[in-house]
C-alpha cells in the first residue's frame, strides 16, 4: 500500500492520548493540569479521527515516501508533545484563570475547525468553486484559524516558551498554505470581491 500524508497524521493523532498517559505514568504525576491537557488534546484527536472517517481532507491523500512521512510529517507533529511533556515532567499546576482561557480557546477552535471543514466537504459534494457563505463569509480559512486556536490553548497550559517554537513552525506552514490557496482560487470568478470582504484567516468584520 502506498503511504499517504494522512497515514502519518492519523498515527500521531491516535498515539497522542497514549503518549500523554505514558508520560503521566512515567513521571508519576496526575495533577489537574495534566488531566485537563489529556482531556482537551485527547478529545481533539478523537474528533479528528471521526472527521477522517466521515469527511477527510483530500489534500492529505497525497502520496509520500515512508521515510519522508516519518520525518517531515510525524516527526514534526511530534513537536506538539512538548507541551504535555513540560507539564507532566515538571509537575506543573496552571492557575485556574489560565485553564479557563485554554479551554475557551480550544472550544472556539474546535468549532471553527470542524464546522468549516464539514461545511466545505458538504458544499464541494454538490458544486466546485468558491465557498463564500457560512464561516467562509468573513474568513477565507476558518479551518486554519480553528486549528491555530486549538494548539494555542494547548501551548498556554505549559507556561513555557518551547511549545511556541512548534506553533511558530506550524503557523508559518499554515500561512504559506493559505497564501498558495489564494493564488489557486484567484482563477475563480468573484474571488477578488470575496477577498476584499474576508480576512486571510481572522474574520473581517464590517
Amino acid at each position: 500500500m502506498t503511504t499517504q500524508v494522512r497515514h502519518f497524521i492519523n498515527a500521531h493523532k491516535i498515539m497522542t492520548p497514549f503518549v500523554i498517559l505514558a508520560m503521566m505514568l512515567h513521571f508519576d504525576f496526575y495533577g489537574v493540569t495534566a488531566w485537563l491537557y489529556l482531556s482537551l488534546h485527547g478529545a481533539y484527536c478523537g474528533l479528528w479521527m471521526i472527521k477522517e472517517y466521515c469527511f477527510r481532507d483530500k489534500r492529505f491523500e497525497k502520496p509520500i515516501h515512508p521515510v519522508a512521512g516519518c520525518i517531515f510529517v510525524f516527526g514534526m507533529l511530534g513537536m506538539y508533545w512538548f507541551a504535555p511533556y513540560l507539564i507532566i515532567s515538571n509537575a506543573q499546576s496552571a492557575p485556574v484563570s489560565l485553564m479557563v482561557v485554554a479551554i475557551a480557546l480550544v472550544v472556539v477552535g474546535v468549532f471553527f475547525h470542524f464546522v468549516s471543514d464539514a461545511h466545505k466537504h458538504a458544499v464541494l459534494q454538490i458544486k466546485k468553486g468558491l465557498i463564500t457563505n457560512g464561516l467562509f463569509k468573513r474568513s477565507r480559512n476558518p479551518n486554519y484559524l480553528g486549528e491555530m486556536l486549538i494548539y494555542l490553548g494547548f501551548a498556554l497550559l505549559a507556561q513555557h516558551w518551547l511549545p511556541f517554537v512548534a506553533l511558530a513552525y506550524w503557523w508559518t506552514f499554515f500561512v504559506r498554505n493559505m497564501i498558495n490557496k489564494d493564488k489557486s482560487m484567484a482563477r475563480h470568478a468573484g474571488f477578488a470581491q470575496w477577498k476584499q470582504q474576508t480576512g486571510l484567516f481572522i474574520p473581517k468584520l464590517g
